[in-house]
C-alpha cells in the first residue's frame, strides 16, 4: 500500500485526522462494506478510496462506491493528471465519497488536490464545477512548482 502515506502527507497540509484505514481486494462488496463502516462505525466526514478506478474489467471501486447508495456527481473530470477521479455523497449527510485515481500517488498535483480544500470546506461541488475545470484542466509539470499560482484548475 503506497498510496497511504502520499495521502497522509497532503491530508496533513489540511490538519486532516485519518480515523479509518483499509486495505482490501478488488472485491465490490468488500469495499462497499468498509465504506459504510468508516462511515457509520467509524464517524469518517470524509472517504477516500485508492486503486480500481480505471475501466479495466476488474477495476471494481466505482461499483462499490455506486452499490454504497452514495449520490455519484460525476465519474470522470476533464483534467489530467486525474482524469479517472470520481466524486460522490453519502447518506443525508452528504458525506463526501471520493475514488482516487493512481495519479494521485506519483503526480505532484492532481484533481485531488483541486477539490480536496472545497470538499473540506463543506462545500458541496457539482457536475457542472467539475467540467468547468477543463479550463485549465492540464497540469504542465513545470520544473519548478508554483501551484496554487498558475493556470491549472482555473476554471472554477
Amino acid at each position: 500500500d503506497t498510496f497511504t502515506p502520499v495521502l497522509e502527507e497532503k491530508l496533513a497540509e489540511f490538519n486532516v485526522e485519518v480515523v479509518y484505514k483499509q486495505v482490501l481486494d478488488d472485491k465490490p462488496e468488500q469495499i462497499t462494506a468498509a465504506i459504510k463502516t468508516a462511515i457509520e462505525e467509524k464517524g469518517a466526514e470524509m472517504v477516500l478510496c485508492t486503486g480500481g478506478m480505471s475501466v479495466d474489467p476488474d477495476d471494481r471501486t466505482p461499483l462499490a462506491i455506486k452499490n454504497t447508495g452514495a449520490r455519484i456527481v460525476s465519474y470522470g473530470a476533464p483534467v489530467l493528471p486525474g482524469a479517472m477521479f470520481l466524486l460522490s455523497y453519502y447518506g443525508e449527510k452528504q458525506v463526501p465519497v471520493l475514488g482516487l485515481p493512481g495519479c494521485v500517488m506519483y503526480a505532484k498535483r492532481t484533481i485531488f488536490d483541486l477539490v480536496l480544500p472545497r470538499v473540506l470546506a463543506c462545500d458541496l461541488v457539482t457536475a457542472d464545477e467539475l467540467a468547468a475545470l477543463g479550463e485549465g484542466g492540464l497540469c504542465l509539470n513545470c520544473a519548478v512548482c508554483t501551484y496554487p499560482a498558475c493556470g491549472f484548475g482555473k476554471g472554477w
